[in-house]
Order: C-alpha cells, then structure tokens, then sequence
C-alpha cells in the first residue's frame, strides 16, 4: 500500500461523508454532486486493488494478514457500489445520509487497510 494514496483516500472519503451528511441533513436527495463523490471514492478503491496487486510484486508487501486485508479492500470497494444503487432506486434525503454513512465506513476502512498493511 501507498502512504500517500490511502492518506489521499482517507480524506477524499471524509470530505464526500461531510458533503452527503450536510445535504442530507438540508434535506436534499441524491444528485449528481452525491453520486460524483460516491463514484470518485469507488474508482479510488478500483486503484487502490490495482496497487495492491502490483505492490508485493515490486518488493512492497503486505506486513499483516493478505487474507484480512483483501477481504477490508473488497467489501470497502463493494460499499460505494451498493450504497449507490441504493441512492438510484430510493430517491429520498435517506439514501444520501447512507452515501455519508457508507463514506466514512470507507474512511476508517482505508485506515484499518493501511494498519494491516504496516
């Protein structure tokens, strides 16, 4: 795992959890800004499987346990995905507090992945 990357990681899905918590609170549904958020976290984690992959074949590998960590990557990569099918089909302020819920879950997710790697 990159440092900088999953810092990166980390704060991009912190500032997508404020932004779908504040419009969810203000009572709005799910936009285009929402969803952006949602698809900018899950293509993060799409890059971040690709460096996981690539890392422990340039000497970088994973210090903790391989099978923990794929299994946070996975379901952290899976999160955004349903949490924005949701968002599709149920067109309520709801469904943008649980984008906000599912980005902090990435967040502290992106975390544990980094400590497993370390």
């Amino acid at each position: 795992m990159i440092l900088w990357f999953a810092v990166a990681l980390i704060a991009v899905a912190l500032a997508a959890a404020v932004f779908c918590l504040v419009a969810g609170a203000r009572g709005r549904a799910p936009d285009d800004y929402s969803m952006g958020a949602t698809a900018l976290v899950a293509l993060l984690l799409l890059v971040q499987i690709v460096v996981a992959i690539v890392a422990p074949l340039a000497g970088n590998p994973a210090a903790g346990d391989p099978l923990e960590f794929w299994m946070y990557l996975v379901v952290a990569f899976l999160l955004p995905l349903g949490a924005g099918f949701w968002a599709l089909v149920d067109r309520t302020r709801w469904a943008t507090v649980v984008l906000a819920v599912v980005h902090f879950a990435v967040a502290v997710m992106t975390y544990r992945m980094l400590v497993i790697w370390g």
